[in-house]
């Protein structure tokens, strides 16, 4: 990649994530009431994509060979606790895959 090509990947990274991060505020107002689908969406997407994840994760995980899913199941006790404690989503996600990797990294 040139100088040049490199320059605009990376403005073009910049517009859309200012563009995705801002439009929502453009397209909804402070005085109007959000529309119901947005808020069924705000509701909705965030077990989805938890779900996703934890169907992603296991796909590849063998209960009969290998480490035996140890580290899979560490690391879905450790969110379950984290999601149970604090009831934050971002933080079971990234505290799982924290305990995941440093249990595979050390231990498995």
């Amino acid at each position: 990649m040139t100088f040049t090509e490199q320059v605009i990947t990376i403005a073009i990274c910049v517009l859309a994530t200012v563009l995705t991060r801002f439009l929502p505020f453009l397209i909804f107002s402070d005085t109007a009431k959000t529309p119901s689908y947005i808020t069924f969406l705000g509701k909705a997407l965030p077990p989805a994509i938890f779900g996703l994840l934890f169907i992603y994760c296991l796909k590849d995980a063998t209960l009969l060979t290998g480490n035996h899913m140890v580290p899979e199941c560490i690391g879905i006790v450790a969110a379950v606790l984290l999601h149970w404690w604090r009831r934050n989503m971002l933080l079971s996600i990234a505290g799982s895959t924290a305990v995941y990797l440093l249990y595979t990294h050390f231990v498995g």
